[in-house]
């Protein structure tokens, strides 16, 4: 089992960036395939980037390809989302997922194939 406590959110303007992250606990952290997803208000929970256990893998939703990368460290337990050209369509709660993968190249963009999930953290994009 494992938990997730992400941090980094804030209010940034129109075209700036933010580095999300998200701390895992246990001695497990490198065992879990990682995701980032976001919600807005009224809105569905949107997949935004996954990343396989190694980190060799990578997947991005369309609405945020070469503008945000994920990343993450074993060492530090932490997976990480960096935001750049951020947008006001890019306002939403963002949170990081994770579980254990089938084979260790697997990631997913399905809600419902992860089974932990932190608590969220809100982004604002100021136009």
């Amino acid at each position: 089992q494992v938990q997730l406590l992400e941090s980094g959110g804030g209010l940034v303007q129109a075209g700036g960036s933010l580095i999300l992250s998200c701390a895992g606990s246990g001695r497990t952290f490198s065992s879990y395939s990682m995701g980032w997803f976001r919600q807005a208000p009224g809105k569905e929970r949107e997949f935004v980037a996954a990343m396989s256990l190694s980190g060799s893998n990578q997947y991005y939703g369309d609405s945020v390809k070469a503008r945000f990368t994920i990343t993450r460290d074993n060492a530090k337990n932490t997976v990480y989302l960096q935001m750049h050209s951020l947008r006001p369509e890019d306002t939403a709660v963002y949170y990081c997922a994770a579980r254990r993968p089938v084979w260790y190249g697997d990631i997913y963009d399905s809600e419902g194939s992860y089974d932990y999930w932190g608590q969220g953290t809100q982004v604002t994009v100021s136009s």
